[in-house]
């Protein structure tokens, strides 16, 4: 799944492509990835691309009033051309959700929304405004806004019984971050994946913001100025503990373990986040510092 400093370069990456192009046809394949029906997504077409905005990990394409709002979800992600197909696509055929062509100065321009696999949450909106968007409506704040300092992630925990690796991927808390950050942002933070969140003391917050604030700001300089093709392999290429099951800490050289839930998992160092104890499943645990 994309997440903040990946949907950050990518917001970036189209900006430069697209602002001042003309949006010349719209292709929805898939609509039940079409949150909206008024006003429908053919209004877009004729119009100009204004802007092009990140909120969380949603990216919106400002087009002269009206915004066309996606979230990539687990398996979404988006591929940029500069000598599109006019094939028509075919309704319910294929891993491209949707299409959309535009007209610049230097020739035609492609974009489509893919995804992959056959569990499938990408969404798509036609709004006046993103934050008529639910889900932008309820995030919680970014990590680089100017009011997210240590106190108020502070305040944050101080509020919150669940385990802390629930609260850092709540975009309700705070916008952006998903499994594999926060993988990473605890494990550099020292913490364990199930400690609870209004149980760590100052210290360990401080360590926790820090932790936000390198493991994030590393990430956004590493994916910055890449192409969509790059940036997942970007991603995976700096993980130190997520997807890395089995493999040496590259802190410490312990063996980095995972915790399997239905739809998802996590991965952390013992050794750095747990006192060298052993998580072997959410329910019966007990190590919880």
């Amino acid at each position: 799944m994309p997440e903040l400093p990946e949907v950050a370069a990518l917001t970036d990456f189209l900006a430069r492509h697209l602002l001042g192009t003309v949006v010349t046809k719209v292709q929805i394949v898939s609509f039940a990835m079409l949150k909206t029906a008024d006003p429908p997504f053919s209004r877009l077409e004729g119009r100009s691309v204004t802007g092009v905005r990140r909120f969380g990990k949603f990216v919106s394409l400002d087009t002269d009033g009206l915004c066309f709002v996606f979230h990539l979800a687990r398996a979404g992600w988006v591929r940029f051309t500069e000598a599109p197909t006019d094939t028509p696509l075919k309704m319910g055929k294929g891993y491209i959700a949707a299409r959309l062509s535009f007209s610049s100065a230097s020739g035609p321009l492609g974009l489509d929304l893919t995804e992959a696999g056959t569990k499938k949450s990408l969404a798509v909106y036609v709004v006046a405004d993103p934050h008529d968007v639910p889900g932008i409506a309820a995030l919680g704040p970014d990590p680089f806004s100017p009011g997210f300092d240590v106190e108020a992630l502070a305040g944050i925990l101080g509020s919150s019984s669940q385990q802390i690796k629930g609260v850092l991927r709540s975009q309700s808390v705070i916008a952006g971050i998903g499994n594999a950050y926060s993988d990473e942002i605890l494990h550099a933070a020292r913490t364990s994946p199930f400690a609870i969140a209004k149980s760590l003391d100052r210290e360990a917050v401080q360590r926790l913001y820090d932790a936000i604030h390198s493991i994030l700001g590393t990430a956004l300089r590493e994916a910055a100025g890449k192409p969509p093709a790059e940036l997942k392999d970007t991603k995976r290429s700096h993980m130190r503990v997520h997807g890395r099951t089995g493999e040496a800490c590259p802190v410490c050289g312990d063996t980095v373990r995972e915790v399997s839930f239905a739809d998802t998992a996590l991965q952390y160092c013992p050794r750095c986040q747990t006192h060298g104890k052993i998580l072997a499943d959410r329910r019966t645990s007990r190590f919880l510092k």
